[in-house]
This record gives structure tokens, C-alpha cells and sequence, in this order.
């Protein structure tokens, strides 16, 4: 990166207001991920939000503004007891950052600022998935310290049964 592309960075960074998603954040959430997914996946994300906003005992789920625009977005959870362990694990549900703003920061003050707040709520342990071929995902994940663990994911066919 040259001296000139990192204080562009720098600048756009400076721009990112990350806050708590809003019901008026739909549209927006909606939009971006169909431009990665190039499809509406308005159903699922509907439920999404109304969840994060309805579970009034943590509130985990972060947007992030550029020019007072919604440029992305972070869907998680907060669970005390997952697959028997005792002990408060965060779940990362959704990333989305507008692929019209590429390498501006984005993802990475979203997931800085879930992470804060999941420290300050004693959580220690934050867990995703993500496919295998997702190389892009994989490499900003591990970037946050995100590693494979020694658990095996299990899945059946319900129609071959």
C-alpha cells in the first residue's frame, strides 16, 4: 500500500460512525447484501433485526455510517450455554460492508467495536463459520484472530432418511 492509498484509508476510516442497528436500517442492510449475494435475502434479515432488537438483555448487532449512510453492518448474539458450555460465548451471525467501498475500513471498525463491547461484558470466546472457499472472508477473520477449532461440524440430509 502506498503512503498515498494509507492516509486515503486513514481519511475514510476517520469517516465510520459504527453504532446499534435501528428498525430504519432494513433497507440498507437488505441492498448491501444482495449486492454481495445478488440476492434479496429481505425475509432472513427482517427476522434478523427484529430479534436483535427485540432481545432487550444485550444488544450486539452494529451498523457502521459513512456520510450518514449505512455502509455495513454486524448481526451477533450473546449466548450463555452453547453445546453445554457454561461459560458466555459470542456468536458472529452477519457481516456485510458495501462492496462499493471496498478496503475502507469498514469490517474492521465493525468487528474492533463487537469486540469491545464483548469485553466489557466479560465475554471471552467469540465463534463464526464461514465456507471453506470464502478466501476473502477467511483471511479478514483470521486477521481478528479467528482460527479453525478441534470441533467437528456435523450435518445430514434430511430427504435421504
Amino acid at each position: 500500500m502506498t503512503e498515498l492509498e494509507n492516509e486515503d484509508m486513514i481519511a475514510e476510516y476517520d469517516r465510520i460512525v459504527v453504532r446499534t442497528l435501528e428498525p430504519a436500517d432494513l433497507d440498507a442492510m437488505v441492498r448491501i447484501d444482495a449486492k454481495i449475494t445478488g440476492r434479496s435475502r429481505r425475509d432472513y434479515f427482517q427476522l434478523k433485526l427484529d430479534e436483535a432488537l427485540r432481545d432487550s438483555r444485550v444488544r450486539v448487532s452494529l451498523g457502521a455510517e459513512v456520510d450518514g449512510l449505512l455502509a455495513g453492518f454486524l448481526m451477533g448474539r450473546l449466548w450463555f450455554g452453547e453445546f453445554g458450555v457454561a461459560e458466555p460465548v459470542a456468536t458472529l451471525d452477519t457481516i456485510g460492508v458495501d462492496p462499493d467501498r471496498p478496503r475502507c475500513g469498514i469490517g474492521s471498525a465493525l468487528m474492533r467495536q463487537f469486540m469491545t463491547n464483548l469485553r466489557g461484558m466479560g465475554v471471552e470466546r467469540l465463534q463464526t463459520q464461514a465456507e471453506w472457499n470464502e478466501w476473502g472472508l477467511l483471511h479478514f477473520l483470521e486477521s481478528f484472530g479467528f482460527q479453525p477449532r478441534p470441533r467437528l461440524h456435523l450435518e445430514t440430509r434430511i430427504d435421504q432418511r
